[in-house]
């Protein structure tokens, strides 16, 4: 029998002298790109489907080997499109054609000040987005004054919200794959701005209003960081995308800096930490004049498309889902980032309280009494290490990926893990030495914060080049609601109620109070360490999930659907499907 690598109709079957050599386990390298992939031919191949396969290799238990047998076997050389993958006369491509200045500024309908300058105002609205989130751990020790409330409600504020953000993370993904992004982001902030306002004039006995005002606060932030990043991968490739990314992402920590620095001051300042809940919804105003005035929506993938190739269109949600839960880098990435966000959330609430019981056992400062203003310069401190630990990790960690890329494809997740599996000891230290030196645990929280900060930019370029653009909202979605429901959605309220279970056993003291959150706070060490074999895991996955992705894109790779347990065989002069089974070999 015989068999057609023709999909198209018999009346633009190319002549004989173009057909396919006759061979088994065809690979995607080896056919033009009319012809039927491994995907594409008998694919009931389990968790493989879709990969291309060398010859005469089997798939699960299927007793079918993967053939794709040209009409006649002294076929001439295989067709194909210049610069593509598999073009006879041309050399096999390694990586996509990246687009000149020139061509994006064709593709995508802007210049590249304009495209710069979108990627200044989202960069803007990040830096917004963590100082409002930060503000409130600036003024955490007032806040409990205020309300008279422990340390396992105080870590509920933060747990509220972000339980939140990523139930409705999934929503905004959803959202931002089929609607115009721009709008989502302007009415998301405009609502998180008038709620964080409202937030501020909660009275004292009424503390469960000021947990459900920073729950609505979810909805600003999901509709913003699911849609964002995609913006930047449709406006830039490669190496420019990597590069705005990482400015991008120094908005993180620098946010979460001015989040401490501006919650103390303002405090300072009014005499009063309502303020500084006062300040971000003005900025957001001005962020929502901004993204309507200057942003504009480019199209989704055309910047990773060669010409010739036919446009994206959406999947199903479910079809979306079940792409992303077999992409083993993006799980793996994602559960990485989980220990992040695991670790930076535990810091992020409980370092400035924590340095401050550090200083009242080492004797430098007085106790914080009911009644009284916290007085302490450690959440300003703490937010000046935080900036400069971010803009230094973020970039040393897009820098080094992007000069071991040349000779380790494998390097963005390998640096992920170096940052994780090293920022472990340094902040172990930081909690061991604090009872001794304040000024030894500043320096290990210095070291340690800069490793961590290496993963931010690199796990965000990792989803891009592993998803496809219709589905990189929907993943960001999802890798949001991993991060947050296993890691900083849980993680303040853990080390909280860890903190106030250790003081129950404890005489009451200040030491005890030290102590406690002391232990518990350890706990993100052992955290950290289980996100670098996260990354371990996705180096193994990361090089075949790439190329996957970059043919799909190219139209060279044909997605697994419902329809691919059938190949095509000649019948009566047509081409027609039939199933594996049916068919012998």
């Amino acid at each position: 029998m015989k068999w057609s690598w023709w999909k198209g109709p018999p009346s633009q079957r190319p002549p004989d002298s173009s057909r396919s050599k006759s061979v088994a386990g065809l690979t995607w390298s080896d056919c033009p790109s009319e012809c039927l992939l491994p995907s594409q031919v008998g694919s009931s191949v389990g968790p493989e489907r879709g990969r291309a396969r060398p010859p005469g290799t089997m798939a699960g238990s299927d007793t079918a080997p993967f053939l794709s047998q040209a009409d006649d076997p002294d076929d001439g050389p295989v067709p194909g499109n210049p610069g593509l993958p598999g073009s006879m006369g041309n050399p096999k491509s390694e990586e996509p054609e990246v687009p000149d200045q020139e061509g994006l500024q064709r593709i995508t309908g802007l210049s590249p000040g304009h495209s710069a300058l979108i990627v200044a105002v989202l960069c803007y609205i990040n830096l917004l987005n963590y100082m409002d989130r930060f503000t409130v751990a600036g003024v955490l020790p007032d806040i409990e004054q205020f309300f008279n409330i422990g340390d396992s409600s105080s870590g509920l504020i933060q747990t509220v919200f972000i339980s939140s953000y990523m139930v409705l993370a999934p929503v905004f993904g959803y959202l931002g794959d089929r609607y115009n992004r721009k709008y989502l982001m302007c009415g998301g902030i405009a609502f998180w701005s008038l709620v964080t306002l409202g937030s501020s004039f909660i009275p004292g006995e009424h503390f469960w209003l000021l947990l459900l005002t920073r729950g609505l606060v979810g909805v600003g932030e999901a509709s913003y960081s699911t849609i964002a990043p995609t913006l930047i991968a449709d406006l830039f490739v490669a190496d420019q995308r990597s590069r705005m990314l990482s400015i991008f992402y120094f908005a993180i920590p620098v946010g979460s800096g001015l989040g401490y620095i501006a919650g103390s001051k303002v405090k300072d300042m009014a005499g009063d930490w309502h303020w500084a809940l006062r300040v971000t919804p003005g900025l957001g105003v001005v962020a929502v004049l901004l993204l309507f005035l200057v942003v504009r929506e480019p199209p989704r993938g055309a910047v990773e498309r060669h010409s010739d190739s036919p446009p994206l269109n959406p999947t199903s949600w479910w079809a979306d889902l079940r792409a992303l839960a077999r992409n083993p880098s993006f799980v793996l990435s994602s559960l990485g980032f989980t220990a992040v966000a695991f670790v930076t959330g535990s810091l992020a609430l409980w370092a400035p309280a924590f340095l401050l019981r550090s200083r009242v056992v080492l004797g430098e400062t007085p106790p914080c009494l009911p009644g009284d203003s916290c007085s302490s310069s450690d959440s300003l401190i703490f937010g000046l290490i935080t900036c400069l630990t971010g803009v230094l990790g973020v970039g040393l960690g897009v820098e080094i990926s992007r000069r071991l890329r040349h000779s380790n494809p494998r390097a963005d997740p390998l640096v992920c893990a170096a940052g994780l599996l090293g920022s472990a000891p340094f902040l172990f230290l930081s909690l061991a030495c604090a009872r001794g030196s304040i000024v030894a645990t500043y320096i290990f929280i210095f070291i340690g914060e800069t490793l961590l900060s290496m993963n931010w930019a690199i796990v965000a370029d990792i989803l891009l080049y592993v998803v496809i653009p219709t589905r990189r909202s929907t993943a960001e979605a999802f890798q949001i609601v991993l991060s947050h429901l296993l890691g900083d959605a849980g993680s303040p309220y853990l080390i909280g109620l860890i903190s106030d279970r250790l003081r129950r056993n404890w005489p009451p003291s200040f030491l005890s109070e030290f102590r406690a959150l002391q232990f518990s706070l350890m706990l993100c060490a052992f955290v950290g360490a289980l996100g670098g074999a996260a990354f371990l895991g996705t180096a193994i996955f990361i090089e075949g999930d790439r190329r996957r992705a970059q043919l799909h894109v190219q139209g060279l790779l044909h997605e697994a659907g419902p329809t691919d347990d059938q190949i095509v065989v000649p019948q009566r002069g047509r081409s027609t499907r039939v199933p594996v089974a049916s068919v012998l070999i």
